[in-house]
């Protein structure tokens, strides 16, 4: 029974992000008075997968998510602020609401890609809403890393590759986020001058989608 146990634990890994250290953004701050409320799941995401006739990887991301948000929509709105689940956006005096969340996470192994690489991607979707509580944009968005395994273990390759998509969404988010939800449009300026874009039929907002496709070589490694 020992060494069944034994056996068992050598078939699973598990890697967790602490913190992703991301590089502080440099952007100029759009004028808006933003909130952020972080849904549980993505708070503390858990990705638990069974590596076909392999181990089993467990990734947890922690609070990594929310540290990295908090970074940017800090560097990217003038007034910024962190929300509970149960505070009342309407009562805030807020210009806009920012919900991100995790729609998939999925990840390579090398055994799988039959390279010496570790690959994760990370799919986001960012809701925004209005003083009024109205959702004006629903963008998803795509993110690659990719890490060589040589020289630095598979736990270490695996986190860095976590990282790496983490910083890709990044410089997504600082790039194209105004372009593909029209925020700056909810400032007082913005306001008076320019409206959201309309919803699509059914009532829900369109979707701009930024996507990373799983590319053949790397664009990312461990080096940079």
């Amino acid at each position: 029974m020992a060494i069944a146990i034994t056996a068992l634990s050598g078939c699973s890994t598990s890697v967790a992000l602490k913190d992703p250290t991301i590089p502080d953004p440099l952007v100029d701050k759009l004028p808006l008075n933003v909130a952020a409320r972080f849904p549980e799941r993505f708070e503390h995401f858990v990705h638990e997968e069974q590596v076909i006739g392999k181990k089993k990887w467990s990734i947890d991301m922690g609070r990594s998510n929310s540290m990295l948000f908090e970074k940017l929509f800090g560097a990217m709105f003038t007034d910024f602020q962190v929300i509970g689940a149960d505070a009342e956006p309407r009562n805030l005096g807020i210009d806009a609401l920012i919900e991100p969340s995790i729609d998939a996470f999925e990840f390579s192994v090398p055994n799988q890609s039959q390279t010496d690489a570790f690959a994760v991607w990370i799919r986001y979707r960012i809701k925004i809403f209005d003083a009024n509580g109205d959702q004006i944009a629903n963008w998803p968005i795509s993110a690659y890393g990719k890490s060589m395994a040589e020289g630095i273990g598979s736990d270490d390759a695996l986190r860095r590759a976590a990282v790496l998509a983490m910083r890709d969404a990044a410089a997504l988010v600082i790039l194209q986020m105004d372009k593909a939800t029209g925020i700056s449009a909810l400032s007082e300026a913005g306001r008076g001058s320019l409206a959201p874009e309309p919803a699509v039929a059914g009532g829900e907002p369109a979707a701009v989608d930024v996507v990373r496709t799983r590319p053949q070589e790397a664009t990312q490694d461990d080096t940079g």
